[in-house]
Protein backbone atom coordinates (compact mmCIF):
# COMPACT_ATOMS: atom_id res chain seq x y z
CA UNK A 1 0.00 0.00 0.00
CA UNK A 2 3.30 2.01 0.74
CA UNK A 3 4.41 1.33 -2.33
CA UNK A 4 1.23 1.86 -4.53
CA UNK A 5 1.38 5.39 -2.69
CA UNK A 6 4.91 6.21 -3.61
CA UNK A 7 4.03 5.04 -7.19
CA UNK A 8 1.27 7.71 -7.58
CA UNK A 9 3.33 10.43 -6.48
CA UNK A 10 5.83 9.75 -8.26
CA UNK A 11 3.65 9.39 -11.40
CA UNK A 12 2.41 13.34 -10.65
CA UNK A 13 5.90 13.88 -10.99
CA UNK A 14 6.62 12.94 -13.93
CA UNK A 15 3.55 14.07 -15.52
CA UNK A 16 4.44 17.73 -14.16
CA UNK A 17 7.72 17.64 -15.38
CA UNK A 18 6.78 16.40 -19.01
CA UNK A 19 3.53 19.01 -18.75
CA UNK A 20 6.56 22.00 -18.95
CA UNK A 21 7.72 20.92 -22.35
CA UNK A 22 4.01 20.47 -23.57
CA UNK A 23 3.13 24.19 -22.41
CA UNK A 24 6.10 25.18 -24.63
CA UNK A 25 4.92 23.52 -27.72
CA UNK A 26 1.27 24.25 -27.21
CA UNK A 27 1.57 27.56 -26.59
CA UNK A 28 3.73 28.19 -30.41
CA UNK A 29 1.16 26.14 -31.63
CA UNK A 30 -1.47 27.82 -30.45
CA UNK A 31 -0.65 31.25 -30.75
CA UNK A 32 -2.97 32.20 -33.76
CA UNK A 33 -5.89 31.52 -30.58
CA UNK A 34 -6.94 34.27 -28.68
CA UNK A 35 -10.25 34.91 -26.59
CA UNK A 36 -9.95 32.17 -24.25
CA UNK A 37 -9.72 29.91 -27.30
CA UNK A 38 -6.52 28.70 -26.99
CA UNK A 39 -7.31 27.63 -23.04
CA UNK A 40 -10.42 25.54 -24.77
CA UNK A 41 -8.79 23.47 -27.38
CA UNK A 42 -4.90 23.13 -27.68
CA UNK A 43 -3.96 23.99 -24.22
CA UNK A 44 -7.24 21.82 -22.95
CA UNK A 45 -6.88 18.99 -25.18
CA UNK A 46 -3.15 18.14 -24.48
CA UNK A 47 -3.36 18.74 -20.74
CA UNK A 48 -5.88 16.15 -20.72
CA UNK A 49 -4.52 13.77 -22.26
CA UNK A 50 -3.60 12.31 -18.56
CA UNK A 51 -7.48 11.71 -18.48
CA UNK A 52 -7.43 10.01 -21.94
CA UNK A 53 -4.58 7.96 -21.25
CA UNK A 54 -5.46 7.30 -17.79
CA UNK A 55 -9.11 5.70 -18.71
CA UNK A 56 -7.77 3.61 -21.50
CA UNK A 57 -5.23 2.01 -19.23
CA UNK A 58 -8.00 1.16 -16.82
CA UNK A 59 -10.42 0.27 -19.48
CA UNK A 60 -8.21 -2.00 -21.23
CA UNK A 61 -6.18 -3.04 -17.83
CA UNK A 62 -8.87 -4.48 -15.75
CA UNK A 63 -11.17 -5.11 -18.90
CA UNK A 64 -15.39 -4.95 -19.27
CA UNK A 65 -17.36 -2.96 -16.15
CA UNK A 66 -14.52 -2.37 -13.27
CA UNK A 67 -12.42 -0.94 -15.81
CA UNK A 68 -15.00 1.47 -17.24
CA UNK A 69 -15.90 2.34 -13.58
CA UNK A 70 -12.44 3.34 -12.59
CA UNK A 71 -12.16 5.28 -16.41
CA UNK A 72 -15.52 7.35 -15.82
CA UNK A 73 -14.64 7.72 -12.22
CA UNK A 74 -11.01 9.16 -13.52
CA UNK A 75 -12.51 11.58 -16.22
CA UNK A 76 -15.57 12.90 -14.15
CA UNK A 77 -13.61 13.25 -10.96
CA UNK A 78 -11.10 14.87 -13.09
CA UNK A 79 -13.29 17.54 -13.96
CA UNK A 80 -14.66 18.18 -10.52
CA UNK A 81 -11.34 18.79 -10.09
CA UNK A 82 -10.88 21.20 -12.85
CA UNK A 83 -14.07 23.12 -11.96
CA UNK A 84 -13.45 23.59 -8.58
CA UNK A 85 -9.57 23.59 -7.52
CA UNK A 86 -8.12 25.03 -10.65
CA UNK A 87 -9.88 28.10 -10.49
CA UNK A 88 -9.76 28.39 -6.61
CA UNK A 89 -5.38 27.75 -7.10
CA UNK A 90 -5.91 30.53 -9.85
CA UNK A 91 -7.65 33.07 -7.62
CA UNK A 92 -5.72 32.88 -4.38
CA UNK A 93 -2.44 32.90 -6.65
CA UNK A 94 -3.32 36.12 -8.62
CA UNK A 95 -4.73 38.06 -4.99
CA UNK A 96 -1.82 36.12 -2.98
CA UNK A 97 0.94 37.42 -5.49
CA UNK A 98 -0.76 40.71 -5.47
CA UNK A 99 -1.06 40.81 -9.16
CA UNK A 100 -4.60 41.87 -8.42
CA UNK A 101 -7.51 42.32 -6.20
CA UNK A 102 -9.72 40.05 -7.98
CA UNK A 103 -9.44 37.52 -11.06
CA UNK A 104 -12.01 38.63 -13.96
CA UNK A 105 -12.80 36.49 -16.57
CA UNK A 106 -14.71 37.24 -19.98
CA UNK A 107 -18.43 36.56 -19.53
CA UNK A 108 -18.11 35.62 -23.14
CA UNK A 109 -15.97 32.67 -21.99
CA UNK A 110 -17.74 31.96 -18.83
CA UNK A 111 -21.03 31.49 -21.10
CA UNK A 112 -19.17 29.90 -23.68
CA UNK A 113 -17.22 27.37 -22.20
CA UNK A 114 -19.76 26.57 -18.75
CA UNK A 115 -23.04 26.66 -21.07
CA UNK A 116 -20.99 24.28 -23.33
CA UNK A 117 -19.48 22.20 -20.31
CA UNK A 118 -23.30 21.65 -18.62
CA UNK A 119 -24.54 20.77 -22.47
CA UNK A 120 -21.62 17.98 -22.48
CA UNK A 121 -22.79 16.30 -19.16
CA UNK A 122 -26.50 16.34 -19.84
CA UNK A 123 -25.39 14.57 -22.86
CA UNK A 124 -23.13 12.29 -20.83
CA UNK A 125 -25.71 11.82 -18.53
CA UNK A 126 -28.64 10.40 -21.29
CA UNK A 127 -25.78 8.50 -23.19
CA UNK A 128 -24.16 6.40 -20.28
CA UNK A 129 -27.50 4.56 -19.24
CA UNK A 130 -28.91 1.41 -19.14
CA UNK A 131 -27.18 -2.32 -18.45
CA UNK A 132 -24.73 -1.79 -22.04
CA UNK A 133 -22.38 0.14 -23.22
CA UNK A 134 -21.51 -0.42 -26.87
CA UNK A 135 -19.25 1.46 -29.43
CA UNK A 136 -21.74 4.14 -30.58
CA UNK A 137 -22.04 5.36 -26.63
CA UNK A 138 -18.49 6.47 -27.44
CA UNK A 139 -19.09 7.51 -30.88
CA UNK A 140 -21.90 9.96 -29.81
CA UNK A 141 -19.73 11.75 -27.26
CA UNK A 142 -16.93 11.81 -29.34
CA UNK A 143 -19.03 13.69 -31.85
CA UNK A 144 -20.40 16.29 -29.18
CA UNK A 145 -16.55 17.24 -28.76
CA UNK A 146 -16.24 17.69 -32.25
CA UNK A 147 -19.07 19.65 -32.62
CA UNK A 148 -18.33 22.16 -29.45
CA UNK A 149 -14.92 22.61 -30.68
CA UNK A 150 -16.26 23.52 -34.02
CA UNK A 151 -18.42 25.79 -32.60
CA UNK A 152 -15.43 27.23 -30.94
CA UNK A 153 -13.06 27.69 -34.25
CA UNK A 154 -15.95 29.55 -36.02
CA UNK A 155 -17.00 32.20 -33.55
CA UNK A 156 -13.42 33.43 -33.42
CA UNK A 157 -12.85 36.08 -35.87
CA UNK A 158 -10.12 36.34 -37.57
CA UNK A 159 -9.23 39.42 -36.69
CA UNK A 160 -9.09 37.54 -33.32
CA UNK A 161 -5.82 36.00 -34.50
CA UNK A 162 -1.91 36.93 -33.68
CA UNK A 163 -0.99 37.31 -37.39
CA UNK A 164 2.29 35.89 -35.69
CA UNK A 165 3.72 33.32 -38.09
CA UNK A 166 7.18 34.22 -37.62
CA UNK A 167 9.21 31.54 -35.97
CA UNK A 168 9.91 32.74 -32.10
CA UNK A 169 13.21 33.26 -30.13
CA UNK A 170 12.79 31.15 -26.91
CA UNK A 171 15.28 31.92 -24.76
CA UNK A 172 18.70 31.64 -25.50
CA UNK A 173 20.26 31.40 -21.95
CA UNK A 174 20.68 27.31 -21.93
CA UNK A 175 22.97 28.01 -19.33
CA UNK A 176 25.32 26.17 -21.51
CA UNK A 177 26.70 23.52 -19.12
CA UNK A 178 23.63 21.76 -18.73
CA UNK A 179 23.93 18.55 -20.71
CA UNK A 180 21.81 16.28 -22.89
CA UNK A 181 21.62 13.54 -20.26
CA UNK A 182 20.77 15.91 -17.53
CA UNK A 183 17.77 17.06 -19.22
CA UNK A 184 16.69 13.82 -20.02
CA UNK A 185 16.97 12.46 -16.33
CA UNK A 186 15.39 15.72 -14.80
CA UNK A 187 12.53 15.46 -18.00
CA UNK A 188 13.74 19.11 -19.11
CA UNK A 189 12.55 18.27 -22.68
CA UNK A 190 12.52 21.95 -23.74
CA UNK A 191 16.25 22.38 -24.27
CA UNK A 192 16.86 18.95 -25.99
CA UNK A 193 14.07 20.02 -28.75
CA UNK A 194 14.29 23.49 -29.09
CA UNK A 195 17.84 24.81 -29.63
CA UNK A 196 17.60 28.40 -30.47
CA UNK A 197 14.16 29.20 -32.19
CA UNK A 198 11.23 27.67 -31.64
CA UNK A 199 9.21 26.29 -35.24
CA UNK A 200 6.67 24.36 -36.02
CA UNK A 201 8.72 21.22 -36.78
CA UNK A 202 10.28 21.24 -33.00
CA UNK A 203 7.14 22.28 -31.37
CA UNK A 204 5.55 19.29 -32.39
CA UNK A 205 8.01 17.34 -31.61
CA UNK A 206 7.97 18.20 -28.51
CA UNK A 207 4.63 18.22 -27.58
CA UNK A 208 4.26 14.68 -29.01
CA UNK A 209 7.16 13.64 -26.71
CA UNK A 210 5.97 15.18 -23.82
CA UNK A 211 2.33 13.12 -24.53
CA UNK A 212 4.15 10.05 -25.00
CA UNK A 213 5.47 10.13 -21.21
CA UNK A 214 2.89 11.45 -19.52
CA UNK A 215 0.86 8.46 -21.47
CA UNK A 216 3.54 5.91 -19.73
CA UNK A 217 3.27 7.58 -16.35
CA UNK A 218 -0.43 6.90 -16.25
CA UNK A 219 0.02 3.30 -16.74
CA UNK A 220 2.29 3.51 -14.06
CA UNK A 221 -0.41 5.46 -12.20
CA UNK A 222 -3.18 2.99 -12.95
CA UNK A 223 -1.32 0.07 -11.60
CA UNK A 224 -0.67 2.06 -8.10
CA UNK A 225 -4.17 2.99 -8.17
CA UNK A 226 -5.18 -0.97 -8.16
CA UNK A 227 -2.41 -2.24 -5.54
CA UNK A 228 -3.82 1.18 -3.45
CA UNK A 229 -7.46 0.07 -3.39
CA UNK A 230 -6.89 -3.30 -2.73
CA UNK A 231 -4.28 -2.33 0.13
CA UNK A 232 -6.83 0.04 1.44
CA UNK A 233 -9.71 -2.84 1.19
CA UNK A 234 -11.59 -0.84 -0.99
CA UNK A 235 -13.04 -0.65 -5.14
CA UNK A 236 -10.34 0.90 -7.51
CA UNK A 237 -13.11 3.10 -8.82
CA UNK A 238 -13.53 5.03 -5.64
CA UNK A 239 -9.46 5.66 -6.20
CA UNK A 240 -9.87 6.37 -9.47
CA UNK A 241 -12.53 9.43 -8.62
CA UNK A 242 -10.22 11.42 -6.03
CA UNK A 243 -6.26 10.35 -6.77
CA UNK A 244 -6.14 9.23 -10.20
CA UNK A 245 -8.05 12.23 -11.12
CA UNK A 246 -6.47 14.98 -9.20
CA UNK A 247 -3.14 13.09 -10.78
CA UNK A 248 -4.19 13.86 -13.78
CA UNK A 249 -5.07 17.11 -13.71
CA UNK A 250 -1.57 18.26 -12.71
CA UNK A 251 -0.65 19.87 -16.50
CA UNK A 252 -4.12 21.50 -16.18
CA UNK A 253 -3.51 22.79 -13.08
CA UNK A 254 0.04 24.35 -14.42
CA UNK A 255 -1.12 25.55 -17.49
CA UNK A 256 -4.08 27.87 -15.78
CA UNK A 257 -1.62 28.95 -12.99
CA UNK A 258 0.85 29.93 -15.65
CA UNK A 259 -2.06 31.57 -17.71
CA UNK A 260 -2.87 33.21 -14.58
CA UNK A 261 0.41 34.27 -13.60
CA UNK A 262 0.81 35.99 -17.19
CA UNK A 263 -2.32 37.95 -16.71
CA UNK A 264 -4.22 35.45 -19.23
CA UNK A 265 -7.31 35.32 -17.04
CA UNK A 266 -9.71 34.55 -19.77
CA UNK A 267 -7.03 31.28 -20.96
CA UNK A 268 -6.59 29.85 -17.30
CA UNK A 269 -10.51 29.40 -16.91
CA UNK A 270 -11.06 28.11 -20.46
CA UNK A 271 -8.13 26.19 -20.22
CA UNK A 272 -10.43 24.59 -17.08
CA UNK A 273 -13.62 24.07 -18.09
CA UNK A 274 -12.36 22.72 -22.29
CA UNK A 275 -10.59 20.21 -20.35
CA UNK A 276 -13.46 19.16 -18.49
CA UNK A 277 -15.40 19.09 -21.63
CA UNK A 278 -12.87 16.78 -23.58
CA UNK A 279 -12.01 14.49 -20.21
CA UNK A 280 -15.99 13.84 -20.45
CA UNK A 281 -16.24 13.70 -24.35
CA UNK A 282 -13.33 12.31 -25.76
CA UNK A 283 -11.33 10.83 -22.95
CA UNK A 284 -14.35 8.95 -21.57
CA UNK A 285 -15.82 8.14 -25.71
CA UNK A 286 -12.77 7.08 -27.18
CA UNK A 287 -11.55 4.30 -25.06
CA UNK A 288 -15.15 3.23 -24.75
CA UNK A 289 -15.64 3.14 -28.91
CA UNK A 290 -12.05 1.46 -29.16
CA UNK A 291 -12.55 -1.11 -26.50
CA UNK A 292 -16.34 -2.51 -27.84
CA UNK A 293 -15.30 -2.10 -30.82
CA UNK A 294 -12.35 -5.08 -29.77
CA UNK A 295 -13.96 -6.75 -26.95
CA UNK A 296 -17.79 -6.64 -27.46
CA UNK A 297 -20.24 -4.59 -25.05
CA UNK A 298 -19.92 -3.71 -21.78
CA UNK A 299 -22.46 -5.04 -19.18
CA UNK A 300 -22.66 -3.14 -16.03
CA UNK A 301 -23.40 -4.54 -12.75
CA UNK A 302 -26.19 -2.69 -10.53
CA UNK A 303 -23.34 -1.47 -8.29
CA UNK A 304 -21.44 0.14 -11.27
CA UNK A 305 -24.57 1.53 -12.36
CA UNK A 306 -25.12 3.43 -9.50
CA UNK A 307 -21.58 4.45 -8.69
CA UNK A 308 -21.33 6.15 -12.03
CA UNK A 309 -24.95 7.22 -12.35
CA UNK A 310 -24.64 9.24 -8.61
CA UNK A 311 -21.05 10.58 -9.94
CA UNK A 312 -22.28 12.31 -13.04
CA UNK A 313 -25.43 13.89 -11.22
CA UNK A 314 -22.81 15.44 -8.70
CA UNK A 315 -20.77 16.11 -11.68
CA UNK A 316 -23.56 18.54 -13.41
CA UNK A 317 -25.33 19.84 -9.92
CA UNK A 318 -21.02 20.92 -9.08
CA UNK A 319 -20.66 22.39 -12.67
CA UNK A 320 -23.71 24.22 -12.48
CA UNK A 321 -23.23 25.71 -8.69
CA UNK A 322 -19.64 26.72 -10.23
CA UNK A 323 -20.94 28.36 -13.04
CA UNK A 324 -23.49 30.39 -11.74
CA UNK A 325 -20.22 31.28 -8.86
CA UNK A 326 -17.96 32.29 -12.21
CA UNK A 327 -20.90 34.46 -13.13
CA UNK A 328 -21.71 36.25 -10.53
CA UNK A 329 -21.08 39.72 -9.65
CA UNK A 330 -17.73 41.22 -11.80
CA UNK A 331 -15.11 39.46 -10.50
CA UNK A 332 -14.34 36.28 -8.32
CA UNK A 333 -12.25 37.27 -5.12
CA UNK A 334 -11.02 34.88 -1.99
CA UNK A 335 -14.58 34.39 -0.89
CA UNK A 336 -15.33 32.51 -4.02
CA UNK A 337 -12.00 30.51 -3.89
CA UNK A 338 -12.69 29.01 -0.96
CA UNK A 339 -16.30 28.47 -1.33
CA UNK A 340 -15.04 26.12 -4.37
CA UNK A 341 -12.45 24.77 -2.07
CA UNK A 342 -15.27 23.94 0.25
CA UNK A 343 -17.27 22.10 -2.97
CA UNK A 344 -14.73 19.82 -3.41
CA UNK A 345 -13.58 18.85 0.06
CA UNK A 346 -17.23 18.15 0.42
CA UNK A 347 -17.33 15.72 -2.54
CA UNK A 348 -14.12 14.09 -1.21
CA UNK A 349 -15.50 13.29 1.74
CA UNK A 350 -18.96 11.90 0.52
CA UNK A 351 -16.39 9.86 -1.92
CA UNK A 352 -14.49 8.49 0.88
CA UNK A 353 -17.46 7.84 2.95
CA UNK A 354 -19.48 5.61 0.22
CA UNK A 355 -16.04 3.78 -0.47
CA UNK A 356 -16.20 2.47 3.09
CA UNK A 357 -20.26 1.90 3.06
CA UNK A 358 -21.23 4.85 5.07
CA UNK A 359 -25.03 4.59 5.69
CA UNK A 360 -25.40 8.00 4.92
CA UNK A 361 -23.16 7.96 2.28
CA UNK A 362 -25.13 5.03 0.47
CA UNK A 363 -28.52 6.82 1.21
CA UNK A 364 -27.57 10.14 0.03
CA UNK A 365 -25.79 8.11 -3.51
CA UNK A 366 -29.12 5.80 -3.75
CA UNK A 367 -31.08 9.63 -3.58
CA UNK A 368 -28.64 10.89 -6.65
CA UNK A 369 -28.98 7.65 -9.04
CA UNK A 370 -33.09 7.96 -8.30
CA UNK A 371 -32.84 11.36 -9.98
CA UNK A 372 -31.98 9.56 -13.64
CA UNK A 373 -34.36 6.50 -13.54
Amino acid sequence: MILSAIFIIISCLIIWRASDGFEVASEYIGRNLTDGVRGATINAIGSSMPELFTTAWFLFALQDKDGFAAGIGTTAGSAIFNGMIIPAVVILAVIGYGLAKKVTVSRKVILRDGLSLIAAEIVLIFVIKGTELNWWHGLILMITYVVYVTIMLSTMSSSDGDDDDEEEEEDEDDDGEKSFLVSILTLDLEPVFIKGAINSGNAWALLITSMLIIGGSCALLVHACEGLAIGAGIHTYFVAVVLASAATSVPDTIISYRDAMAGEYDDAVANALGSNIFDVCFALGLPLFIFTLAYGPITMSPETIENITELRIILLISTIVAFLIYIYGDGMGKMKAFLLLLIYVAFTVFIASKAYGLEWAVDFGTFLSSLVF
